[in-house]
């Protein structure tokens, strides 16, 4: 398959005139397709109509998806990924038209009826009465989510082949006590860094970047029971717990024909 790179300039809050208050935007990747370092002038809500997705920022991860969003301020720097099929969704906020709901990235719930406000306001010849409506009732409804699919990679010298190993094989069976003695630690300090670089523990660390690498399958079509071998779980629902503790929804949402 062919990966394509797209490269965006870095440009500040403002520095573009951006006269609207709300512009969609929306587009079917046909490849695997990577986005160099870039930030908007604007205000941006990124979501999936199909299939998912992923912005970084720093050492943070969000996986975006067809009911999480994300939230992302005008002139956030941040890198973006999707792979061949993703329906990929936007909404664009003029920086000057538009209060951010964030100074930071963060996630928005899409929910039926954000979705519905969204998919109006990109509908050809929609009057300019029911645009400025419809606009309103969007940033009337628009909001943080507590809910984040969020991977905070650690980069130190200690932790990062840990890091590197568990992205690239989610399924990766070490504990915590398997790694220190492979790095030749003590637990006590692996445990301290991952608390002191995530804000989690090793096994909640873990748990979300199985819930990141699984919810891709999923929206690829694979079935749970094969997905959850795939991340590391003994049984379908096994999975389906951890999945929820993690993301507090069913793995079954992300599969594409029960998407929204």
């Amino acid at each position: 398959m062919t990966q394509e790179t797209r490269t965006l300039p870095a440009l500040a809050p403002g520095s573009v005139e951006t006269p609207f208050v709300i512009k969609d935007y929306g587009e079917i990747v046909s490849h695997d397709t990577l986005w160099d370092a870039h930030s908007h002038p604007f205000h941006e809500l990124l979501w999936n109509e199909r299939g998912a997705s992923t912005a970084v920022v720093g050492a943070r991860v969000w996986t975006i998806t067809p009911t999480l969003g994300l939230w992302m301020p005008a002139g956030t720097l941040h890198t973006g990924s999707a792979s061949a099929g993703t329906w990929l969704r936007a909404s664009f906020f003029g920086f000057r038209t538009t209060a951010s709901i964030s100074d930071t990235p963060v996630a928005v719930e899409i929910t039926p009826l954000l979705r519905l406000l969204l998919e109006r306001l990109g509908e050809p010849g929609l009057a300019p009465s029911s645009r400025v409506a419809t606009e309103a009732l969007v940033l009337d409804v628009l909001a943080p989510s507590p809910r984040e699919l969020l991977v905070q990679v650690p980069t130190s010298g200690l932790l990062r082949p840990i890091a590197d190993a568990v992205r690239e094989d989610p399924g990766d069976h070490r504990t915590l006590a398997d790694w220190a003695s492979e790095l030749g630690v003590s637990t006590r300090t692996v445990t301290r860094a991952f608390s002191a670089e995530t804000g989690t523990s090793f096994v909640r660390w873990v748990a979300a970047v199985r819930a990141q690498h699984a919810i891709g399958l999923l929206t690829r079509g694979w079935d749970v029971e094969s997905v959850a071998e795939q991340v590391g779980y003994r049984s379908a629902s096994a999975f389906g717990a951890a999945f929820r503790r993690t993301t507090g929804l069913t793995p079954g949402m992300f599969r594409p024909e029960l998407t929204p």
